[in-house]
């Protein structure tokens, strides 16, 4: 790891001095802005798309309903959250493993809009040197109007991004409508705002403090790192001493290596590192470096590859394993998860039901000999549909179900609750037992669920 950025004395510490990244031409590139189309093109697209007579994917917070296509979850459903975040987590432990940062250069939010802030940047201001230029120039009409045209692209674009975040919530295009009406509502205006404002803070402004100070992937990444992993590195031994020459010289000659010390990999680095002084924690693994660093290469006659992706080992002229016991833990038990994830969510029951005891009173001693227990029974109905449903009992001797009407009907999306009594004759129960309350749709046999209860009878 590189040491800090000088402090002067007396300074508690170094003031931010802005990166203007060079643009760069490469296939790494190339992949990174690929990667910004799609990723946005998500984001900003999916509220828009239609499913039958909804939009596709709506979290629908006050009905508890979140809507994916042809998927509708509930809060039952909350442990399918849980399973996807812990598939997340170790996702990020095994490219991490595998390939450094990879995620943080190509695919982390913070990465992907402070791209498209630079690309606006570069529409008003022009490339790097112009830009750098304009920073030092006096103010004038033309300066005014390309910080200020900048400058209103950028909220214009954090505030869409605002609102398209909260059409996640609230359906995108009754939120559009409410909005050009000046009637959203307290919740829907703060989270426009402020979504809106975080994008606009981190993205136009703070950039690489961000993943320098902000974030805490670039703190513990060395815990998940090993001399294995792929990392975007410098050869040392290939290009020092570095230093300039003419095109064509036999850097051998002249004492030096391959390295021409032009320093475009420092212009076009994002966090505005130097990638020649070694593995750095502010190293977001984007490859920018690479594609700058081929690129000279190529003009200058020499072999690419003086910056590549490589691991510690391969530099050091050791055998690479990309396949190694970590990888294969981490990979074997992603793809359990996933399997596993991908069985419960097809396998998952469209119905459930909730059995709950009226502790009003333990029991009831019927004229007729028989034992009385009350409960509610909750059906949940997660199906597009309305469905009439049985109820009924097993577990006990000669157990009767009693409740109004043959069949209950639930709306589709709704939870229905059915005061049920549940009768078993005194001779064939003492003290208490469990049994078991089954709903089963009558109009369509094999959708159903079932629910645990205790029954509780006199002891003697």
């Amino acid at each position: 790891m590189s040491s800090p950025e000088a402090i002067p004395d007396g300074e508690l510490y170094a003031a931010r001095q802005k990166i203007y990244p060079r643009e760069i031409e490469g296939r790494f590139q190339r992949l990174r802005n690929l990667a910004v189309w799609v990723l946005l093109g998500i984001y900003y697209g999916l509220p828009w798309i239609r499913w039958d007579d909804r939009q596709a994917v709506l979290f629908d917070l006050p009905a508890r309903k979140f809507h994916i296509f042809g998927l509708t979850l509930w809060p039952q459903d909350f442990y399918f959250l849980t399973w996807l975040l812990i598939i997340a987590a170790l996702s990020l432990f095994f490219f991490t493993a595998l390939a450094g940062r990879v995620f943080c250069g190509y695919a982390c939010p913070q990465t992907v809009w402070t791209e498209s802030f630079i690309w606006i940047e570069r529409w008003f201001e022009g490339n790097r040197s112009q830009q750098m230029k304009l920073a030092k120039a006096p103010w004038s009409a033309e300066k005014v109007l390309r910080k200020g045209g900048k400058q209103v692209a950028w909220v214009l674009f954090a505030l869409w991004t605002g609102y398209t975040f909260v059409g996640y919530f609230t359906p995108i295009a009754e939120l559009g409508a409410k909005i050009l009406q000046f009637s959203t509502g307290p919740w829907e205006t703060f989270w426009v705002l402020f979504y809106g404002g975080a994008t606009y803070v981190n993205a136009g402004f703070m950039r690489e403090q961000v993943c320098k100070y902000m974030c805490p992937y670039a703190r513990f990444q060395s815990a998940m790192f090993d001399r294995d992993t792929l990392i975007v590195t410098y050869d040392e031994t290939r290009g020092e001493p570095r230093g300039a020459r003419k095109k064509n010289v036999d850097p051998k000659s002249k004492g030096l290596g391959d390295c021409v010390d032009c320093t475009m990999c420092v212009q076009v680095c994002p966090t505005g590192i130097d990638i020649r002084k070694g593995l750095q924690y502010e190293c977001i693994a984007c490859a920018a470096c690479i594609d700058a660093c081929d690129e000279v290469m190529e003009k200058v006659g020499y072999p690419k590859g003086l910056i590549r992706y490589d691991t510690q080992h391969g530099l050091e002229g050791k055998a690479k394993r990309i396949v190694r016991p970590r990888t294969l833990v981490y990979a074997t038990l992603l793809a359990v998860l996933v399997a596993g994830f991908g069985v419960t969510l097809a396998n998952r029951s469209v119905v459930d039901v909730d059995v709950i005891r009226d502790r009003n009173a333990l029991f009831r001693e019927r004229p007729d000999g028989r034992i009385e227990n009350v409960y509610n029974v909750k059906i949940l109905n997660k199906d597009r549909e309305a469905h009439d449903f049985r109820i009924t009992a097993s577990g006990l001797p000669g157990v009767e179900v009693d409740y109004a009407g043959p069949t209950v009907r639930v709306e589709p999306g709704a939870v229905q609750g059915v005061p049920v009594r549940i009768r078993v004759p005194r001779a064939e129960i003492k003290g208490g037992a469990d049994l078991v309350i089954a709903i089963e749709a009558a109009d369509l046999p094999g959708l159903g669920a079932s629910g645990q209860a205790r029954f509780i009878a006199p002891t003697d």
